[in-house]
């Protein structure tokens, strides 16, 4: 069998942990809504939409779904009229915002400056 790049054995093995969280956070918004809700601790969604200047309700209903559905954030629904939904974050959403503050460091330190020249 002749030798190519697929045939080597130096290849490096697919990143599964990595290939996992970027299914998880990929998407314009899904950065941004963990940020908020872990900023003000409680976000509703009305409050969630202003704050994400541009999204559409529709893509913010499925961001919050999947963040949801992934273990991020939880939804707590109130019975009341008009209802009342409330988004906070979960345990595993909560360990996240120490990486979340590593990256807003390194996004300041190496994309700001180069906006700013």
């Amino acid at each position: 069998m002749s030798e190519n790049k697929h045939t080597k054995n130096e290849q490096p093995a697919r990143c599964e942990s990595m290939s996992r969280l970027q299914a998880v956070i990929s998407g314009k918004w899904k950065i941004l809504i963990i940020w908020y809700i872990s900023a003000y601790k409680i976000q509703r969604f009305n409050e969630l939409q202003k704050r994400l200047d541009g999204i559409t309700q529709s893509t913010l209903t499925k961001q919050l779904r999947e963040l949801e559905s992934d273990g991020f954030i939880v939804r707590n629904v109130y019975p009341q009229v008009p209802p009342k939904v409330e988004y906070s974050l979960t345990e595993m959403g909560e360990s996240f915002v120490p990486i979340m503050l590593e990256m807003q460091k390194w996004s300041e330190s190496n994309l700001l400056k180069k906006d700013s020249t």
